[in-house]
């Protein structure tokens, strides 16, 4: 097994770069600011408009890092000879990064201590963009976060640290995401604490003959097919609430499902048929139960609840 023990009797602080995006990034960058590790710059997404109104929008990451008055690259391409010059130029002695885009060798391999990632999933299962989705999708009872360094296949470098967390049965990836966000957080700076000390080990991924994997999600992934099971939708619609959030058509219009109930018992009506009293409840049929509305968005409405959803709309 290859497994390397670093040990140093001298110790300094290091110069950081982390790389990140969204609010799960924020609370790594965060966590490290708090236990004053030298954050020298942060590299985030370029600025983009967004919304009706096409405003400018920063990234999560931006905000905090202006906030802090630490230095902020935004490269539209990461191998722009200037943004690696200005990358250089930190001699960054190690990079993090959290929840940010696929790094080329030029950027991972320059600090000397290397390039480690923040990894939302217990490695080496659910490699790839979206390990939270697709863990409750898949119907996991467990799931955690792994640091490790990065190399030239994504998500396959040496593991340093990791931790686990359990999934209940009616949690969802929103609920996991910020599970996941906290205890990343104190795994990262305990992972930089280690490699900042010299005393940490690196070991390969296990293997497993079974890999599941955590690929992007797209729109087509999203809708509902009421002729799965109960449970396997139950776990979707889980797996995909708040964002990007499991759909079905209603009268020819979209609507969003963001937390239901699973009624295990026979429907006695075709797949995808639904049942309401017009007040209270509005269930559809799966393939051998129901899925019982609670929290819901029509097309062209505001987020409601289905007794406010029901009051307005008649089915």
């Amino acid at each position: 097994m290859n497994i390397r023990v670093k040990l140093e009797t001298q110790h300094f602080h290091m110069k950081i770069v982390f790389m990140g995006t969204p609010d799960f990034a924020v609370a790594s960058l965060d966590a490290l600011v708090k236990a004053k590790f030298d954050i020298v710059a942060v590299v985030t997404a370029p600025d983009k408009p967004a919304g009706r109104g096409q405003k400018i929008n920063e990234s999560a990451i931006k905000r905090y890092a202006v906030e802090k008055n630490i230095p902020v690259l935004q490269p539209e391409k990461l191998k722009n000879p200037e943004f690696l010059e200005a990358l250089k130029a930190y001699q960054a002695d190690l990079q993090v990064v959290v929840a940010f885009r696929m790094l080329p060798e030029v950027v991972w391999n320059m600090p000397a201590k290397g390039t480690i990632n923040l990894h939302g999933s217990l490695l080496p299962q659910y490699r790839g963009a979206a390990p939270i989705n697709h863990a409750i999708i898949n119907g996991e009872k467990e799931s955690g976060v792994t640091t490790f360094f990065l190399t030239h296949e994504i998500d396959t470098g040496d593991i340093i640290q990791s931790a686990s967390t359990p999934i209940s049965d009616d949690e969802t990836a929103g609920e996991l995401h910020d599970k996941l966000m906290h205890i990343g957080a104190n795994l990262l700076v305990k992972t930089v604490s280690s490699i900042e000390k010299g005393d940490y080990s690196e070991q390969p991924q296990p293997q497993s003959n079974i890999l599941k994997h955590a690929p992007k999600i797209f729109k087509d992934d999203c809708k509902i097919d009421w002729n799965n099971s109960a449970q396997l939708i139950y776990n979707l619609i889980r797996g995909l609430s708040p964002y990007p959030t499991a759909f079905t058509l209603l009268n020819d219009k979209t609507l969003k499902i963001f937390k239901v109930e699973l009624e295990d018992k026979e429907p006695g009506i075709a797949a995808g048929g639904f049942l309401t009293d017009g007040k209270t409840y509005l269930k559809f049929a799966a393939k051998d139960g129901f899925i019982k509305l609670l929290d819901i968005q029509y097309e062209g409405k505001k987020r409601m609840s289905i007794e406010d959803f029901l009051r307005g709309m008649r089915l």
